[in-house]
């Protein structure tokens, strides 16, 4: 095995497999300094000024000058924004439908919606309402659900906002989509919405708004009318009790794999990320959209350098735009914040290897594979077109993940090289490591090695139908490492968007 990787000819710095010595021999050059793992080693002479090129991208500029075999990261690679020409459509790559139709085991809803899970949710409007809502969940536990075995359990959604903000406007509005996600989503098949009374956030506006009706699997209450903390906690245990003989008699059934809508996610990730994990995770994405079925990129700010390809995949122009629109709006967004498009990677990311968010992107952007882009969607704005979509969120992990199920999604991958201890009710969640070592130091949390790629030679393609396959595994009801340790109750977390008052 070599003890660098080159992406692509055109690169200007190659990839450290294992931490090298001073003096070690790379590529005609001799090391100048001591390279950690995953970390990045110039190849040619680059001034002040000179792009920094991995992938055959711009990454990065040199901020001094930097010789061949000299470590390539933070201390001599600057950031800057982008100012690419976008292309619209230019790369579109025909999806060969599959030549038989793969299944899994759901539950089909009424709706014609099908789940992966069949949870009961307790779900609030307003941080008021939370101790309430935890309560009655809480009184749920094995003993009470032995009685109930198609019943995956009954889960508390609380959040910190609904209250103290504008009641109408970006915030507002993708709230209230993400309580309609979740009080709609086919991995539920009852749920409670409590809240206080007097909120912003009011349920009886969503309830008319999105036209949920009430009913014996559907029940909303507010803590002033019900009469107090206690009397709510009360009526709630009673009603979810009502709720479950009724979501027990719901069984799974063979579904066409089209049904699964996969949100694709990273977190914690490494120099790897962008070589093994995420494309290998693309290529599962393009063997799901080839069965009619949708993978869900998200993170805006972690495709910022490389929305330039995604807008070439774009099935029209009308969907590049909204593309280019969102880049725009955070860009602003981040401005008018005091922040920066370059405060991902973080600490870790960067020990890792990641030394700009230009890197980190073009990584990232690997886990949509290469089919074409069908749609664009707002924060928790429900996926309509089957295929590769995007969806606006945060970088942030929990924030953006509670949008792609609000969404639609019922599977969530979520690649990761740090690692990474994360699950997300309703919706399981496959983590996979993007390294070897990782994933054997975390073998309780990891769900696949994406890192054998590297260590065993295995291929990107045959990980990537590994990991395909497994997703129907776990669609089917076979429990994530996530899931096997109770992860998903805390990380709920409705992305706050403007001001509170």
């Amino acid at each position: 095995m070599t003890e660098t990787v080159r992406l692509d000819p055109s690169d200007n710095v190659v990839t450290a497999i294992k931490p090298l010595q001073t003096g070690e021999a790379v590529e005609g050059n001799a090391t100048t300094s001591l390279i950690p793992r995953g970390h990045k080693i110039a190849t040619e002479r680059l001034m002040p000024g000179d792009p920094v090129r991995k992938y055959a991208q711009v990454i990065g500029y040199a901020s001094e000058e930097i010789d061949p075999g000299d470590h390539v990261h933070t201390h001599n690679v600057e950031f800057r924004n982008t100012d690419a020409d976008y292309e619209f459509s230019t790369d579109l790559r025909p999806v060969e439908p599959a030549v038989t139709q793969d299944t899994f085991m759901g539950f089909r809803r009424a709706n014609g919606k099908v789940g992966t899970r069949n949870y009961i949710a307790v779900l609030t409007s307003v941080n008021c309402s939370a101790t309430a809502a935890r309560k009655i969940a809480d009184a749920f536990g094995p003993d009470e659900l032995a009685a109930y075995p198609n019943v995956d359990g009954v889960v508390a959604f609380v959040h910190g906002t609904g209250c103290g903000m504008a009641g109408s406007g970006e915030g507002f509005e993708a709230l209230q989509r993400i309580m309609w996600g979740y009080a709609r989503h086919p991995n539920h098949a009852g749920v409670l919405m409590v809240g206080l009374g007097c909120e912003m956030n009011q349920i009886d506006w969503l309830l008319e708004a999105y036209g949920i009706e009430k009913g014996p699997l559907f029940h909303a209450m507010n803590i002033q009318d019900v009469a107090g903390l206690a009397k709510t906690i009360e009526v709630g245990i009673e009603r979810v009790s009502k709720m479950l003989p009724l979501a027990n008699e719901a069984s799974r059934e063979p579904c066409p794999a089209s049904e699964l809508t996969v949100a694709l996610q990273c977190g914690g990730s490494d120099a790897w990320s962008g070589i093994t994990a995420n494309p290998a995770l693309g290529y599962a994405c393009d063997l799901l959209v080839a069965q009619g079925g949708t993978g869900v990129l998200a993170e805006t700010p972690e495709i910022y350098g490389a929305e330039h390809l995604l807008t070439r995949r774009a099935v029209d122009a009308g969907v590049g735009q909204k593309l280019v629109d969102l880049i725009r709006w955070w860009e602003d967004y981040t401005h008018r914040n005091r922040g920066s498009m370059d405060n991902n990677p973080s600490p870790g990311n960067k020990k890792g290897g990641l030394t700009t968010i230009l890197e980190k992107s073009l990584g990232a952007a690997a886990k949509g594979g290469t089919s074409p882009l069908t749609g664009v969607y707002k924060y928790g704005e429900p996926i309509t077109e089957p295929g590769f979509a995007f969806m606006d969120s945060p970088g942030y992990d929990p924030a953006s993940v509670t949008g792609q199920i609000a969404s639609g999604c019922n599977l969530v991958t979520f690649t990761t090289g740090r690692g990474s201890a994360f699950g997300c009710k309703p919706a399981p969640c496959v983590k996979i490591a993007t390294n070897t070592e990782m994933y054997s130091r975390m073998i309780d949390d990891m769900d696949f090695n994406a890192g054998t790629i590297l260590s065993d030679g295995k291929s990107l393609e045959e990980a990537g139908r590994e990991i395909y396959e497994m997703l129907l595994r776990v669609a089917s009801g076979e429990k994530s490492k996530s899931e096997a340790q109770g992860l998903g109750d805390f990380e709920f977390v409705p992305w706050q968007i403007g001001a509170t008052m």
